[in-house]
């Protein structure tokens, strides 16, 4: 499973807002309610986002291995 919870943390050290992902960064509202629910999304948005945010993937995702 992947889970963007490094990413809440990131954006609150850089200063940037959801609101500001929005409204300045054309950020789809869609693309941070899948963000939250830990939902997929594509390899264009996390490009979009470590941009935005000037810091690597590993600053927004981390990935958790399924138990079996």
């Amino acid at each position: 499973m992947i889970t963007y919870d490094k990413l809440w943390e990131t954006m609150r050290k850089k200063g940037i807002s959801q609101y500001k992902l929005i409204k300045e960064h054309s950020i789809s509202a869609g693309q941070l309610s899948r963000l939250r629910a830990n939902s997929h999304i594509s390899t264009h948005t996390l490009d979009m986002l470590c941009t935005i945010l000037d810091c690597n993937v590993n600053d927004i995702l981390t990935y958790i291995p399924d138990k079996k």
